[in-house]
C-alpha cells in the first residue's frame, strides 16, 4: 500500500485546503447550518472517512508530521486568556455570576455522571471523562486538547479520537435541544421579553468595550504592530506557562499524586494575569481583536490537523458505552436547563432563552448556544440580557475553570 508522508508545513496546508472544504460543504448543506457545525469539524471528519476508505481499500495511507499541531492549539488557548478582562466581567453583575455558577456545576456534574456510568460499564473511567465536561462544556478545543494528553499522560489509547466523536454528537444535540426547551418555557409560563432601552443600550456598550474602548483604541484598523504584540504576549505566556507548570507539579498534589496542569491552563493563567495589571491600559496593552483573530487561527488549524489524523476504526469497540454515556449526557442537559437554568435565572423570559441557550453551551460551544438563542428571539423577541451574559462565560470564563475541573478528576484514582 502506498504511504504518502507529509512534512510539518504541507500537513499544515492540508489542514487548510480542508478547513476551506468543510467551510465550502457547511454553506452548501442545510444540515450543517442548522446544527451549527464547526467547518473544521466537517472537513476534518470527511478527510478521516476518506481516509479510511483508502487505508480499508489498501490504496494508500497518509502519515503526516503533526509537529505545529501543539503550538496552534496552545495560541488559541493562550488567546482566550488574553481576552480574561476582569473590568468587562464585572459589568456583567448579579447574572452573569448566577449563570457562572450553574456552569461550574453542571461541569462537575457531567464528570461525575460520565465517570459514574463509565465505572459500571467496566470502562476506563477516562472514558467518562472524555464524555463529560471535555467534549460537553469543552467541546472540540478541549477534546482535541485532552485527548492527546491522556494519550500521552494516561497510556489511554485512542482518547483523541473518542473526545472528537463525542464533541461532535454534543454539537448536533446541543443544537436539537435547545430551542424546544426555550420555546416550550415560554409557552408553559406565557413569557413576553421586557423591552427595556436601557437594558439594549447596556449591551451594544458591552459589545463595544470587548472589541475597542477598554483599551483606547476606536474602531482604528488592525496593524502588523498589533499581532506582533498579541502574538509576543501569548509566546512568553507560554514560555512562563511551562515554567509555573512544572512548579505545580514539583509542589501540589492531589492525594498523594502530583498536580498535572496542561500546559495550556498555565499559559492561560499567565495571560489572563498580565491583562489585568501591567497590560489594563496604555502602550502595554494589546488589541482584543488581534487575540481574537490569533485565537480563531488556532483553533481551526489545530481542530482540522487533530481530525484529519484520527482513525475512525478505534471507534467500533467503545461505540455502544460511548452511546450510553452521551445519551445520559443529554438528558442531564434537558433536565439541568429546564428545571436548574430556568429557575435560577430568574424565571422569566431571558432565563427562558438562556435555558435553550445553555444547552448549546453544555454541550458544544457558544456559537451553538448563540444559535439556539437565535431561534428562540427570531420567534418570540429579544433578549439583549441573555446575549450578554452568555457569551461572556462561554468566550473565556468557563474554559479556565473546566480546565480546572478536568484536571482535578483524571488525576482521581479509581
Amino acid at each position: 500500500m502506498l504511504t504518502i508522508k507529509l512534512n510539518m508545513m504541507q500537513a499544515v496546508a492540508l489542514a487548510i485546503v480542508v478547513y476551506y472544504i468543510g467551510k465550502f460543504l457547511r454553506g452548501k448543506i442545510k444540515f450543517f447550518q442548522t446544527f451549527c457545525v464547526p467547518a473544521p469539524v466537517i472537513g476534518g471528519f470527511l478527510f478521516a472517512l476518506i481516509h479510511l476508505g483508502l487505508k480499508l481499500a489498501g490504496i494508500c495511507q497518509f502519515e503526516m508530521d503533526t509537529t505545529l499541531q501543539d503550538p496552534f492549539m496552545m495560541v488559541f488557548f493562550t488567546a482566550i486568556g488574553v481576552g480574561a478582562n476582569l473590568e468587562t466581567l464585572k459589568k456583567g453583575g448579579r447574572g452573569f455570576v448566577l449563570f457562572l455558577i450553574i456552569s461550574v456545576v453542571l461541569v462537575f456534574l457531567q464528570n461525575t455522571i460520565g465517570m459514574a456510568i463509565a465505572i459500571g460499564l467496566k470502562e476506563n473511567p477516562l472514558m467518562g471523562l472524555i464524555c463529560g465536561s471535555i467534549s460537553m462544556v469543552g467541546g472540540h478545543g478541549s477534546a482535541g486538547a485532552w485527548g492527546p494528553n491522556f494519550e500521552q499522560n494516561f497510556g489511554y489509547q485512542n482518547a483523541t479520537v473518542y473526545a472528537m466523536a463525542a464533541a461532535t454528537f454534543g454539537v448536533i444535540m446541543g443544537s436539537l435541544i435547545g430551542g424546544p426547551i426555550g420555546s416550550s418555557l415560554i409557552k408553559r409560563h406565557n413569557l413576553k421579553p421586557v423591552e427595556d432601552r436601557k437594558k439594549i443600550e447596556s449591551y451594544d456598550e458591552v459589545l463595544e468595550n470587548l472589541h475597542d474602548q477598554e483599551n483606547g483604541y476606536e474602531h482604528l484598523p488592525l496593524t502588523a504592530e498589533d499581532f506582533i504584540k498579541v502574538l509576543g504576549l501569548i509566546f512568553i505566556s507560554i514560555g512562563l506557562g511551562a515554567i509555573l507548570q512544572k512548579f505545580i507539579y514539583d509542589h501540589i498534589s492531589i492525594k498523594g499524586t502530583p498536580l498535572s496542569l496542561p500546559a495550556y491552563v498555565t499559559s492561560m493563567i499567565i495571560s489572563g494575569i498580565y491583562v489585568n495589571t501591567i497590560g489594563k491600559k496604555g502602550k502595554m496593552a494589546v488589541d482584543q481583536r488581534a487575540a481574537g483573530i490569533c485565537g480563531d487561527v488556532g483553533l481551526n488549524v489545530f481542530l482540522v490537523m487533530a481530525l484529519t489524523n484520527i482513525d475512525l476504526l478505534t471507534l467500533k469497540d467503545v461505540a455502544g458505552n460511548m452511546l450510553i454515556i452521551l445519551g445520559a449526557q443529554t438528558v442531564l442537559m434537558a433536565l439541568f436547563a429546564y428545571l436548574v437554568c430556568y429557575k435560577v435565572m430568574g424565571k422569566n423570559y431571558d432565563a427562558a432563552v438562556l435555558a435553550g441557550g445553555m444547552c448549546g453551551f453544555g454541550m458544544g460551544a457558544t456559537y451553538n448556544a448563540l444559535a439556539n438563542m437565535d431561534s428562540i428571539t427570531e420567534k418570540y423577541g429579544p433578549s439583549p440580557t441573555a446575549y450578554f451574559i452568555l457569551p461572556m462565560v462561554g468566550a473565556f470564563a468557563i474554559d479556565i475553570i473546566n480546565s480546572l475541573f478536568i484536571t482535578f478528576f483524571s488525576n482521581l484514582s479509581f
